[in-house]
């Protein structure tokens, strides 16, 4: 028994970090697969599918082939789409067809929307009839939809049944489903009725029959939902796994917690590459090629070029005033860099409201009043903190102070009033407030903040 303990530990305190590559791709060199079979059969799924994709193409498809088949299916579901592609093309038609009745209906679907059309006709080809329908029916839904994410494998069960009757059934067919946790009651007609967890089984009399335990006020989404509420959905009630319904109220699938965290990792970072002024791209950096790389952030970088000519426009405008006074021109960094900061510390904030649905458009003023205060707060300090700067460091006159302090002021205000409504407002006309991020807010901050400036100058100093 001691053995077996000790046995258990060092099982589940593997370390991904230090296993031996090195010796892995020696032992598949030399041949020694029995070896290797050992080393690679002592990993988790997930750490095996890591481990796989450090391999090149030849020690991966031998690697693969001499894992355990439960163990290189699970394994298969966790590689990226470009070595799921490889291993495809090295599999036989009886090899890829054991994989793909192992997998699940939704990781299936989701290995088929990466690869290319060749790939997708084979895996297609390899399926029986009834998986290839199934497989059909989920890719006719739009991308980012509840409907694209399902699963159609899970366990329903009938009002009507008893307690024993549901755990007969689960036996029966709870093998290949994605999870028996939490079990859909149904009619004739498939309509969603209730639910009933395993729990509830467990705990209930064997004649108990499921209308008596099930519970009726069923929180379920539609198979056009935004996948993104989604995830809220998941996370305001803990779910495990949520139903999903037709316009008829129909049972057709269900979304389980482990495809809510890939949503919500999608999700995360399309919202960090827009607010860094990125196309969104699906594929990770490492795999991203540089010419790819540099389409995505292109466009953005020449739209925001040409909106800071508006800036260089307004400089030029005011060059007699920043001739008279060449004191003002050391200044302009700091007051622009100052606004944009203001902008978008408003901007991340209210970006992550919108996206964690704790903000809505009728909070708009509320939001704005706030802002305000906080940016009085704000650039009343920042401008005290630089008035002493400029006196007594700086040695700047009385008058330039007050131009730049109040400056300071004004553009604290505009920036974070803009930074906190333009997000706000994208998402009311239906843009992604994301864009709304950094580099666009600050262009325009930039810009308001040079015209507040010159505008101080020419009435306190008197320029033109």
């Amino acid at each position: 028994m001691e053995n077996q303990d000790t046995k258990k530990i060092e099982a589940t305190s593997f370390d991904i970090d230090d296993f031996d590559m090195e010796h892995l791709t020696q032992l598949l060199k030399d041949r020694r697969l029995h070896e290797a079979r050992e080393l690679l059969s002592e990993c988790n799924e997930v750490d095996l599918a890591e481990i796989l994709s450090e391999l090149d193409d030849e020690e991966l498809s031998i690697a693969f082939r001499i894992l355990p088949k439960e163990l290189a299916a699970d394994a298969f579901s966790y590689l990226e789409s470009d070595t799921q592609e490889t291993l495809i093309h090295a599999f036989s038609d009886k090899e890829l067809n054991f994989i793909i009745e192992n997998l699940f209906l939704d990781d299936t679907v989701d290995m088929i929307e990466e690869m290319p059309a060749s790939v997708v006709k084979r895996i297609l080809k390899n399926t029986d009839p009834v998986t290839r329908r199934e497989i059909n029916e989920l890719l006719k839904y739009p991308e980012d939809s509840a409907g694209s994410i399902m699963t159609t494998e899970y366990v329903r069960l009938q009002e009507g049944m008893t307690v024993q009757e549901a755990f007969d059934r689960i036996r029966k067919v709870g093998v290949d489903k994605e999870t028996i946790y939490t079990c859909y009651v149904t009619n004739a007609k498939r309509e969603l009725l209730g639910v009933v967890t395993i729990k509830d089984l467990l705990l209930s009399d064997y004649e108990t029959e499921i209308r008596d335990i099930m519970e009726t006020n069923v929180i379920y989404v539609t198979t056009m939902e935004d996948q993104e509420k989604v995830a809220h959905s998941f996370d305001r009630y803990n779910f495990l796994s949520l139903p999903v319904v037709d316009n008829e109220q129909r049972l057709v699938g269900i979304i389980t917690f482990d495809d809510v965290i890939d949503v919500l990792q999608e999700e995360n970072t399309e919202d960090i590459e827009r607010m860094a002024a990125i196309i969104p791209t699906d594929k990770p950096y490492m795999k991203t090629g540089p010419f790819e790389t540099f389409k995505k952030r292109i466009p953005w970088l020449l739209l925001l070029m040409i909106s800071a000519t508006f800036t260089g426009a307004i400089i030029a405008h005011y060059e007699e005033a920043l001739g008279a006074y060449v004191v003002l021109t050391a200044y302009i960094p700091m007051l622009m860099d100052t606004g944009g900061n203001a902008g978008s510390q408003a901007s991340v904030s209210i970006i992550r409201g919108l996206s964690l649905e704790e903000i809505e458009f009728k909070d708009i003023f509320r939001i704005q009043g706030k802002e305000f205060l906080v940016s009085l707060l704000c650039g009343s300090t920042l401008a005290v903190a630089n008035f002493v700067k400029l006196l007594f460091f700086d040695h700047v006159s009385l008058t330039v102070s007050l131009v730049i302090c109040l400056t300071l002021i004004c553009t604290v205000i505009v920036a974070k009033f803009v930074g906190c409504s333009l997000p706000i407002l994208a998402k009311k006309v239906g843009f992604d407030p994301a864009v709304m991020a950094s580099p666009f807010i600050t262009t325009i901050v930039d810009a308001l903040s040079l015209l507040i400036y010159f505008q101080f100058a020419s009435h306190i100093l008197g320029l033109g």
